[in-house]
Order: C-alpha cells, then structure tokens, then sequence
C-alpha cells in the first residue's frame, strides 16, 4: 500500500500500480468521470500514469485549474488534426498545443482555410467525438519513432531535437497517431462542446526564415452553456478591443515603413498622453519627487555595472558600435538615476530623494508578440526611483501604495475589490536569472511581507515572478475582460546601489548604503491608454477626453453666437470643437455619439436670444438650456474632481 496526500490534506492510502485515472475512481466515481489530468507532486501527468510511491495528489478537473483545462483543449486539438487529416490527406502536421484560452494546430497545406473548410473540419470533429475513441499512449525509440513519422517532416523535426535514448511518447485515436508528451482525456466522448473560432498564417518554430503554416485556433467545453458564454465574452473583447476603437477614435496608427511595435499617436491620442503625463507628474511633485531627462541611449557598461547585460540582454536590442563605443537602446531608466544620484555627495537629511521621469524605454519584441499599444518595441515608462535610509523603507513603500490606491481608485473609479497585491518573490531553484546575494534577497523579501502585514493589505506570495535585481509588490487589477494585468508596482532593491557603489553620511558621519524602491504608477503610458481604452469602450472620463464639448448650430444662423461660446470654453481651458458644417444637426449629434464626446451643445435662435446653450450629455442624453457660464462652471468642477 502506497499513502497519497490530497489536495485537501487528507491522506488516502491505496495500492500500489494504480494509475491516478483508478484512484480518482476510487476516492470518487463522480470525480472520475471528470478528470483529466493529475498533478505529482506540483507535476502535471496523464491520468494512466502508474503510481508506485507515497506522494502528493491532486486530481486536475476542466473547473479545477488552467492545467486541467489545458489537458481537455489538447486532447481536442488532436481531434481537430485528426478531422484535418480525414479531410485533407495529404496535410502535414506541424504542433497542436493547448493556449491559455483554447488551443490551435498549425498545418501545411496547398491553399488557406476557407470558411467553408472549417465548417466542415468542425462537423468532422463533431463526428469523432461521436465516434468516442479510446485515446491510446504508447511510446517508442527515437529510430522506431522516425520510421513511425517518415511521412510528417516537421514531427521528424521534432524527434531529430530530442536526446538519443529518450523514449519518445505518441497517442493513438482510432486510425489517428499524433507525436505528444500528453496528457490527454481517455477518449474522443469526454469532449462536449467544440468551436473553431478563427484561421491565420503562422511561421514553423516563429520564425520568418522558415514556411508558413495554416493556423487554426478553437475552444472546447464540458457544457454546451460554458461554450455559449465564452462566446458571448468573445464579442465583448471583440467592442473592447483597444485597436480596433483606438483606429475609429483616430488615437494612433501603425505603419510598416515605420516598423512593428512603433504606433504613432494621432493628435487625439496624444491630447490623452499629454493629459495622463502631466496628471501623473502634478502627482508626483506634490510628494516632492523631482523630474529629469536622461538619454535613451547608452554605453554598453552601465548596463555591465548594472547587471541588465547579464541578466536582460536578450531583451535588449542589438549592440551600435560608434567610434570606440558601444552603445545600446536602454530597456529601463534605473541606471541612468543610479548615477544622477551619485554625481553629488548626499547626507542622511537629504534623503529621501525621489527622481522620476517620462522615459523612453526599448524591449526587443519578436514582431509576432507586438500588439497595438499593449506590447510594443518602444514605450514611455511612468518611472521613478526613491532613494532612502534604512529607517525609511516602511514609509515610503507604503506612500507609493497609498498613491497607487488615490490613482486607481479615488481619481480612476476602480473599485477596490478589483485589486490583489502579490508579493513576488525569486525563484530559488532558478537562482541564476538573479543577482546572487542570498543575504540582500531574505532581507528585502522579509521587509516587503512585513510592510503588507503592518498595513493590513491581504497579499498572496508569487515565486518566479521577482525582477532581476530584488522582489516587488505588483498590484493586479482584474480588467473588464476578467484578465489580471500588473501596471502599478512597488520594487525593493538592495543591489543596485551595492553595484553602483552608491553612498550617503549618516548621522555618525561614516558612509551608509542607500536602498532604492523603484515605482511605476501607471507604468508605460502606451499599455496604460490600451488599458483604459479597453475599460471604457473609449468613453473616456471628461477630464482625459480628447474633445470635451462639441458645439454645435443648427443653422448658419447662430454661427457667431456658437462661435462666441467655443471661444469661452477654450478660455476656460476646455478643450472643444466648433462643428459650423453645413449638416443637418442630426447627422452632427450622430457622429459625436461615435466619437464619444462627453458633451454636445445644441444652439438654435432660442439659445442665441436668451444667451443659452442645449446640453447633451453622453451619459445623461439630453440635460435642457443651461447658462453658459454655469455650464463652464460645471465641467471645470467635472474636469478638476476628475469626474467626482
């Protein structure tokens, strides 16, 4: 008998040579019936792996976690390959993995999938799952496995990369045989509810050397209801999606002659950088952060000193060689500050100094990652870099957090329940992605899980996710789309002033070493505006809209008098647009709806005698005649409240 821990804690003890498909039957039939992988130990295994020894067991579900949703779509991805396959013989096989959301297989075939084609590999799929197959693994040699694959070049591919010796896993379906490390569900039938959702063009392996392949992406479900929903939020990211609303409200544009990942913002867009840049400076000057500029290029050994050539050159770009320099697009601020801050001699009553600055950083992306203004190749980071004693460390983390919850919250509207704080730490069995100082990691890790405990903050702990240089506290926002994404984040760092050698007089006169908490707010001003794109549909709050009031005369009648009050409002440093076209006022109030105006102001020959505007509100229709003054009193307290 062999004892298996759940992951409950409970302790089962069972016989030894079951497979965790027979212990899930034995702790339950409903459980069984449902499974679809098992994780040893941490460890993701098929459901017919054999257990021998003692150990931890937690039997994976489509409900249970990623990794069990994971088991189910590339168990269905093997179908689509399969129904491919029955249709269209003479396709290769390239790789059908399971994606956080769905799952895709590339293939090599003479023409594009049309509609109609995917139509029919969808039936086909549909027939299969009918057909309930036993799901067989077996494995092979890597000599008996290339005689098994002669006709599937990119299988080969594969097989000829793995080490001599290997056994080397397939899995059989009916006549189908796929190369695959699992793990997959014990036949066609567990699988429910089947979409294919879409077909593109990918390089073999990512890269543009090799061919291109034909692309398919679907999503699978247990229930014909889930898969209704996940469609339904499909098309509500499809109205969300931030390139699509960010190309109707002309807020920026790409260009290939320009390059990917390099979107160029059109004057609407920018009105909403300018604006985001100068809130979050006010911000920072208020708590007594100083700006600076700093170039965006430098010689290779800053980022020696620093530690980036070590460990971040691979997302760097490539090396220019200038005389008898070497230089390089930076990728991140902190080295450029480390130095400011030692170009004086600094006392313990001079700190904390708070060095911030609008940056222009550099990632090199592969093209196929890029995205709009999500992911892009140069960005302008929110960066500011504090430089404080020891004895400061809790108070000044905890104003960066207090600042984080004043922007997203009180100023932004987030709600607080759609925030969690993740300490994240180093990965100590990967300790060489980090600066090696075990000594700098235990205190700084130490100090940032008191700091959360002393402010009472509910966190949870992430291994792996640490920068390079010390742990941080990145605060995850739960977005409309019910993703996670890190933007603000809060990074103690003893290592960068060991490295730069940076030093302050203490109060006995001797020198001390600094610590340095780095601190993004709105991180990259580029992935901030996708964001709030997203958030809002691009019904942008008063204050950030990129036309705040449209004003709008019905005949030429009323053109000075409309013209007199657009006057007044930009006065007022409101930013508005006079719309005197020869257009129905219908057709006029029409396109403001589409540009998502907040505000329209209707004047006809009764607001022009009685010295009054017709207010539509975006949110509210149609308000009635207000005063003009009273009107530009009231936005400017919409603008300066940030909408409260």
């Amino acid at each position: 008998m062999i004892k298996i821990e759940l992951k409950d804690g409970s302790i089962k003890e069972v016989e030894s040579g079951l497979s965790i498909l027979e212990i899930a039957k034995n702790i339950s039939e409903g459980l069984a019936r449902v499974a679809t992988a098992g994780k040893i130990n941490g460890e993701v295994k098929d459901l017919r792996t054999i257990i021998n020894e003692d150990c931890k067991l937690e039997i994976l579900t489509f409900e249970s976690d990623i990794d069990g949703k994971k088991a189910y779509w590339h168990t269905t991805s093997h179908i689509m390959a399969q129904a491919v396959k029955r249709l269209f013989p003479n396709t290769k096989l390239a790789i059908g993995p399971a994606i956080d959301e769905g799952f895709y297989y590339d293939f090599d075939v003479e023409n594009p999938f049309t509609d109609d084609d995917k139509a029919k590999i969808e039936e086909e799929m549909k027939k299969i799952i009918k057909e309930d197959l036993p799901i067989e693994k077996f494995t092979l040699s890597k000599n008996e496995a290339l005689e098994l694959m002669k006709d599937e070049p990119y299988k080969q591919e594969l097989i000829n990369d793995l080490a001599e010796g290997e056994e080397i896993s397939f899995y059989k379906q009916g006549e189908f045989v796929d190369l695959c490390a699992g793990p997959h569900l014990m036949s066609t039938g567990k699988i429910k509810s089947i979409k294919i959702l879409s077909s593109s063009g990918a390089y073999w392996r990512g890269s543009e050397k090799n061919k291109m392949l034909q692309r398919i992406y679907a999503i699978s479900f247990p229930k014909a209801s889930q898969l209704e929903e996940h469609l339904q939020f499909l098309e509500e990211a499809k109205q969300r999606d931030h390139r699509k609303i960010g190309k109707d409200l002309k807020l920026f544009m790409t260009h290939k002659l320009v390059g990917s990942g390099l979107p160029m913002y059109l004057p609407k867009g920018a009105t909403i950088r300018r604006t985001l840049e100068r809130y979050i400076q006010d911000k920072e000057l208020a708590l007594g952060y100083e700006h600076v500029y700093t170039p965006s290029l430098a010689n290779v050994e800053l980022y020696k000193t620093s530690g980036h050539w070590d460990h971040y050159k691979e997302d760097m770009f490539p090396v220019m060689k200038m005389e008898e320099e070497e230089m390089v697009l930076r990728p991140m601020n902190c080295p450029h500050h480390m130095l400011i801050y030692k170009s004086e001699l600094r006392s313990y009553r001079d700190l904390p100094i708070k060095i911030g600055e609008l940056a222009h950083d550099f990632r090199y992306e592969n093209s196929g990652a890029v995205c709009g203004l999500e992911r892009v190749r140069q960005m302008c980071q929110n960066d500011a870099h504090l430089f404080v004693r020891p004895d400061q460390i809790k108070e000044e983390v905890g104003n960066v957090l207090k600042l984080i919850v004043e922007v997203y919250q009180k100023d932004f509207g987030f709600p607080e329940s759609a925030f969690k704080y993740r300490l994240s730490l180093r990965d100590k069995n990967n300790i060489e992605k980090y600066i090696d100082n075990d000594e700098m990691w235990e205190t700084a890790e130490s100090q940032l899980r008191a700091i959360l405990k002393e402010l009472n903050i509910e966190f949870y702990e992430a291994e792996g996710e640490a920068a390079f240089y010390g742990p941080k506290i990145d605060i995850q926002i739960k977005t409309a789309l019910n993703h996670d994404i890190t933007i603000p984040t809060c990074q103690l760092d003893f290592a960068l002033p060991e490295r730069f050698d940076l030093t302050y007089v203490g109060e006995d006169g001797q020198e001390h070493r600094p610590v340095v908490i780095h601190r993004a707010i709105l991180g990259s001003s580029d992935r901030f505006i996708s964001f709030l794109i997203e958030e809002t549909k691009g019904n942008f709050p008063t204050w950030l809209s990129p036309v705040q009031v449209k004003v709008m005369p019905i005949t030429d009648n009323q053109h000075d008098y409309a013209k007199e009050v657009a006057d007044k409002l930009r006065l007022n440093k409101i930013r508005v647009v006079l719309d005197d076209r020869n257009e129905k006022i219908g057709y006029k109030i029409r396109e403001a709806q589409l540009e998502k105006v907040p505000y329209m102001l209707i004047i006809g020959d009764k607001e022009v005698q009685s010295n009054t505007v017709g207010v539509r509100s975006r949110k509210d229709g149609d308000i009635g005649a207000i005063d003009v003054e009273e009107f530009i009193k009231n936005i400017k307290d919409e603008i300066e409240n940030y909408g409260k």
